[in-house]
């Protein structure tokens, strides 16, 4: 199942980059709440400028991306995720930080990670990052919570804190 689920990720992914011309990729590691290390691939979408301020602007962009956390045999699990990201870019000449936030979805391959009970595979992705943007590319610090929102029980969660590199064609 668990081989399954990445290949209909990986098959998503790329299908998603050839149909959209526009599209960027991002690419991440770091740790979850726990300490298990966490990779993400993952493709994005702008939806543009929203508003223009004297000292910025607010865009954002479509992720989809997948994720594998990589445990022991018995706890690797694999995430795909689907979310809006609301990014407030400051102005800038070559250099231009952000801020972003987003929150979405996720399904995961398992309920169980780490030591965590997800209770569900059914996730919301809450997102919070920051960064900086150049030449067409981005670095950034980004920390996600994965959770179920209460709608089953038990709903532990799972926290992850990841360094990333996005690469605009």
């Amino acid at each position: 199942m668990n081989k399954l689920f990445c290949l209909a990720a990986v098959a998503a992914l790329s299908l998603g980059t050839v149909a959209v011309q526009a599209a960027d990729v991002t690419f991440a590691v770091g740790q979850s709440g726990e300490s298990t290390m966490v990779y993400r691939l993952g493709t994005q979408f702008d939806f543009g400028t929203l508003r223009q301020y004297d000292r910025g602007r607010l865009t954002g962009y479509w992720d989809a991306g997948y994720t594998y956390w990589q445990g022991d045999d018995s706890s690797s699990n694999h995430s795909l995720s689907f979310s809006p990201v609301f990014v407030y870019e400051f102005a800038g000449d070559t250099l231009k930080p952000y801020v972003e936030a987003g929150i979405g979805l996720a399904a995961f391959s398992s309920t169980e990670l780490e030591d965590n009970d997800l209770g569900s595979s059914f996730q919301f992705e809450d997102r919070l990052g920051f960064g900086l943007r150049f030449a067409g590319q981005e670095v950034g610090l980004r920390a996600a919570h994965y959770s179920n929102a209460g709608l089953k029980q038990p709903n532990d969660g799972a926290e992850a804190y990841t360094l990333h590199y996005r690469l605009s064609f």
